[in-house]
């Protein structure tokens, strides 16, 4: 029962002392005046009454015992007439509320900067630096490359914008860098001092807020910046945010800007209203339509994966662009081998026209610069390559006939009216593609609509879930020419199974669930069961959103992969680091023009033999193409490169043997 009374009159206690605290501040000031009087003054009257020089009078003990509660309380304990005490006492007073005030003033200031650094609500102050809008998976493709793409240059900053908590955003950024930690920029407080990270000399700085808000982009300072990269967000209404963000940027960016402005939306239908909001010399991608470019070549063309994702990171080889130097009056053919450690692809014109694979008697002007590949900006160094050319080995052509394909595509969802769309333009005459998707009548409406006025590809539609390994036995899958499987979602129905052409689907779109890549690592399995019961390699096209789940693919070594996110991602980060790269991509991924093919070695060069990788290229310039590199068939499955070697130095010399291919761009 004792305890339960001490408990309650604790209780009792710790409410009342709620209520001072409650009553406002000079009720507090009053209690703890007298609290502090209560301790001090016994304890003063004690240490006077124990000192043995203390005065033997009682005046005297008091008078020193006002002395100790006077120094004690800093209100200085002065002896003398009363208006003399008063007058000491209230100066004491004055001061102590006047440091008490300056005190509480600077540790308030200091509290709210802190916490203003922690909420990622400071300016940025930077100048040419890159800056982030929007969080998504992309983010941490975007944020390596373009460390990667600042290795060879210092004091590089990335000031990330998003509507999230920003030590979030450091630590998972720092995770998605393989847990090398974030190097800080100012007020970040999200990194130990002096730890070593994986960022070379770039900083990361994150800052919290919407990205839709002028006032709030202020904060990463995109007017100083070199490039501004506006991400869209996971989910269905993602591309309209981009449209917001951009309307946003419009309104926080002088003009006329020299900020390069990327940023990409998913949907076809979108692409319009997203370039209109970001303004002259805004560059936006429409992901649907790249993807499914893509996809369609690299059916046609196995390997092309591999080409592209060397050439849009920045690892390796990329695109450049370098003045005439010289070449000024003479001809794109010529130009091909000026150079012997980078390959001519090329012409940007003073206008801004891009031109890829002109033709070789194409006069090359002043102003001109030379689109060529090559492993950084400043290895474009000519030097001609002619004398390296083996006149004797190089062959002519020969003719190859075109014939029907057979032609297999597993899944649906928002973009598979534009890969049919693609096939048709490359197939040739009779042509078939059967689609074998989720849903019934309503997608088999879809695929026809989207096959309509195809005057190549007949196209029909089987109905079943692509996971379901009865489904795929009855179709004979190593009997068709080439096999794509793209991501759609566990959901049956006319909703999630089909659209039509440039309509969005109410179920989530592939980019946005994790469901969508793992059905098709369950349709993968499947598939491969399938190769090797059949004893052979499936030509397959894999479609993914997320790039760690291609890691987890049961599919041979150096298969096709389309990863969407982080293709998107790769290519917003080339054109930030230099804009004119976006009329270079317009006119590659573009239906006409020319792009990129792996041709038969044999048709260029005697197999065999070593030659220079100079007579490659002359060989394709009579043919009127751009020899850029090439792969062997021995090293298809040998990490990293999986065979493929781009822009060679034109004086190595190779065997090619029947089965290698070269890597060359040209018209279909």
């Amino acid at each position: 029962m004792a305890q339960q009374h001490t408990t309650s009159l604790r209780l009792r206690l710790l409410y009342r002392f709620d209520n001072l605290v409650a009553g406002g501040t000079a009720p507090l000031i009053g209690w703890l005046a007298v609290a502090c009087l209560a301790v001090v003054v016994p304890a003063s009257a004690v240490l006077v009454w124990a000192d043995r020089a203390a005065p033997t009078t009682l005046s005297g003990r008091l008078t020193a015992v006002w002395v100790s509660v006077g120094q004690t309380l800093k209100v200085g304990g002065a002896v003398g007439s009363p208006l003399y005490v008063l007058a000491s006492v209230t100066l004491a007073l004055v001061a102590l509320l006047f440091v008490s005030t300056l005190v509480s003033l600077i540790t308030t200031g200091i509290n709210q900067r802190i916490m203003s650094l922690r909420r990622g609500h400071s300016t940025v102050l930077e100048a040419g630096h890159t800056v982030v809008l929007g969080w998504s998976d992309q983010i941490f493709p975007v944020v390596t490359e373009l460390v990667a793409a600042n290795a060879n240059q210092s004091r590089r900053a990335i000031a990330v914008l998003a509507p999230k908590d920003k030590v979030d955003m450091e630590d998972e950024i720092a995770t998605g860098l393989g847990g090398t930690g974030v190097r800080p920029g100012p007020g970040s407080t999200g990194a130990r001092p002096g730890t070593r990270t994986g960022t070379g000399t770039t900083r990361i700085i994150c800052r919290s807020g919407p990205t839709t808000d002028p006032t709030v982009l202020a904060r990463v300072s995109p007017q100083t910046s070199k490039a501004v990269l506006v991400l869209p967000p996971d989910g269905d209404a993602g591309d309209a945010h981009v449209v917001k963000t951009l309307l946003a940027l419009d309104a926080a960016l002088p003009r006329p800007r020299e900020t390069v402005v990327v940023a990409a939306v998913r949907d076809a239908r979108n692409h319009l209203t997203a370039k209109l909001a970001a303004g002259p010399g805004g560059h936006v991608l429409c992901a649907d339509e790249i993807i499914a470019r893509l996809l369609v070549q690299t059916a046609r063309q196995p390997g092309l994966s591999l080409v592209y994702q060397e050439l849009l990171d920045f690892d390796g080889d990329e695109f450049y662009t370098a003045t005439a130097q010289g070449l000024a009056g003479r001809t794109f053919g010529e130009a091909l081998l000026a150079f012997t450690t980078s390959s001519v692809v090329g012409l940007l014109h003073a206008d801004g026209r891009v031109v890829l694979n002109p033709d070789t008697g194409t006069e090359i002007d002043a102003g001109d610069r030379i689109i060529l590949v090559s492993e950084d900006d400043d290895t474009a160094v000519p030097e001609p390559a002619g004398p390296w050319v083996d006149e004797d080995a190089i062959v002519t052509a020969r003719p190859r006939s075109r014939y029907a394909e057979r032609l297999l595509l597993l899944g649906w969802n928002r973009r598979a009216p534009l890969v049919v769309e693609q096939l048709d333009e490359f197939v040739s005459p009779g042509a078939t593609l059967d689609v074998v998707a989720l849903g019934d009548g309503a997608a088999r409406w879809s695929a026809a609509e989207a096959a309509a006025a195809r005057g190549r590809l007949e196209v029909a539609f089987h109905s079943g879930d692509i996971t379901d390994p009865d489904v795929l036995a009855k179709l004979d899958v190593p009997s068709y020419d080439s096999v794509i499987v793209i991501g759609e979602t566990d959901r049956e129905g006319p909703a999630a199974a089909a659209a039509p052409p440039g309509a969005e689907p109410s179920g989530p779109a592939p980019e946005s669930g994790s469901g969508t890549d793992d059905r098709t690592l369950v349709t993968l399995l499947h598939l491969r069961a399938i190769g090797e019961a059949a004893g052979c390699e499936l030509p397959l096209t894999t479609e993914m959103s997320d790039d760690g789940n291609r890691l987890l693919a049961p599919a041979r070594a150096g298969a096709d992969f389309i990863v969407s996110g982080r293709l998107i991602s790769l290519l917003m980060t080339q054109i930030s680091e230099s804009g004119h790269l976006a009329y270079v991509f317009a006119e590659l991924f573009r239906a006409e023009g020319s792009e990129f093919y792996l041709r038969p070695a044999a048709d260029y060069v005697r197999t065999g033999r070593e030659v220079a990788f100079a007579t490659v290229v002359e060989s394709a310039r009579r043919r009127r193409e751009c020899a850029v590199g090439y792969r062997l068939r021995a090293q298809t499955e040998t990490a990293p490169a999986y065979g493929v070697r781009l822009n060679p130095d034109k004086r190595q010399r190779v065997s090619f043997g029947e089965h290698d291919w070269v890597v060359v761009l040209a018209e279909n």
